[in-house]
């Protein structure tokens, strides 16, 4: 027979075992007997050959997976205009919040009793301000902005421009609009008023309730009964204390090192703050309690404002803003749910589960939040 050869064994041996081998490419049976024989050798024939089985093709290499690198990474150009709407309301906010404090600045405050006897702690000097009105806006707000804009000159994330920039704004503002109004509500006279309504030096007082009669010049009066709280002190701390924050997550201070250095870069703003604010005692425009007020007042809102966008500064993902996770995890829904919803939501959100969805390892991830650029 063609490809199969026999061997044959006398007849009644019936104690045969069937015992495979392989002899060459031929797959063979043995009947093991007392006297064994050939049984079932089958070759493959070449090719040609009548009745040949063709050996089967080796199996397709399998196409290697590929690896999702991930959503674009949200520059200026691809990301600015879709963040700003996003956003909209919250800069109509601001504008609001402008108009709100203009006419807070405007209206007259409230003109506290300040009798004869009353005098004598209200008689310091009228000097000129070390830190001039107009110096507040300046290194309280554009300085920051300025630093922002320049860490995202390195890293190229709008969201943490965007937010940053925003949440600063609205940590001054707020705290402006809330300093003014505290002020015009209370009245209380600076350490000057006395110079301020009596600029000649000649007091003179109500026969009756003692009460001052000034003389001075209105606008300078006005300003008077504006001591509590202090404006610069809570200007300055809203501003640099909401920047001292944003520091404090991007150079990670408190990732349980022991980088001291790092803390000092943190309190840097925070001191030049304090500094603002002792000057205005210094140069007798404000008491201390109205200092000290004014500076808890700007740093608890924007402690308020930097949470409302960023993760603590502590936190595993603190380096980003909330938005930018929201753009990982879910890049083509980020336009139907405003980014800065539900934030206890973003603080449990694990590295594992943003890298599973990036298909990146967990070591690229901890790259991506200290900053480095996605390729």
């Amino acid at each position: 027979m063609s490809g199969s050869r026999r061997l044959q064994q006398p007849a009644g041996r019936t104690d045969e075992l069937l015992i495979p081998f392989l002899t060459g490419r031929c797959s063979c049976h043995v009947l093991a007997a007392s006297s064994a024989r050939l049984d079932s050798c089958s070759c493959p024939v070449r090719s040609g050959e009548q009745g040949e089985e063709k050996m089967p093709p080796p199996p397709p290499t399998p196409t290697p997976p590929l690896i999702r690198l991930g959503p674009p990474h949200p520059y200026l150009k691809t990301h600015g205009g879709k963040v700003a709407r996003l956003h909209l309301y919250d800069w109509v906010v601001l504008a609001l919040l402008v108009a709100i404090d203009v006419g807070l600045n405007l209206i007259e405050p409230f003109h506290r009793f300040v009798g004869e006897d009353m005098m004598a702690d209200l008689r310091y000097p009228l000097k000129s301000n070390t830190v001039p009105v107009w110096a507040v806006p300046i290194y309280a707000v554009i300085g920051p902005i300025i630093i922002i804009v320049g860490i995202y000159m390195k890293r190229r994330n709008v969201y943490d421009m965007h937010h940053a920039i925003l949440g600063l704004l609205f940590s001054v503002l707020i705290t402006g609009v809330l300093t003014d109004a505290i002020k015009d509500g209370v009245g209380r006279p600076r350490p000057n008023f006395f110079w301020r309504c009596f600029p000649d030096g000649v007091p003179k007082f109500n026969n009756i309730t003692t009460q001052v009669i000034c003389h001075g010049d209105p606008v300078v009066i006005k300003e008077g009964h504006k001591s509590f709280p202090s404006g610069h002190s809570s200007w300055s701390f809203a501003g640099l204390g909401f920047l001292s924050w944003y520091l404090a997550g991007k150079i990670k201070a408190f990732d349980r090192r022991g980088h001291v250095a790092k803390l000092c870069i943190v309190l840097l703003p925070l001191l030049l703050a304090t500094m603002v604010a002792i000057s205005r005692v210094d140069d007798y425009w404000h008491h201390w309690q109205d200092v000290f007020a004014g500076g808890i007042l700007g740093l608890v809102v924007a402690s308020f404002c930097y949470l409302q966008f960023f993760p603590p500064p502590s936190a595993e993902q603190g380096f980003w803003p909330h938005a930018y996770f929201d753009h990982i995890l879910n890049p083509e829904g980020e336009g139907q749910v405003q980014s800065t919803t539900s934030s206890n939501h973003h603080q449990s959100l694990s590295g594992v589960s943003v890298a599973m969805e990036m298909g990146n390892t967990s070591q690229e991830l901890g790259s991506m939040e200290e900053g480095h650029r996605a390729r």
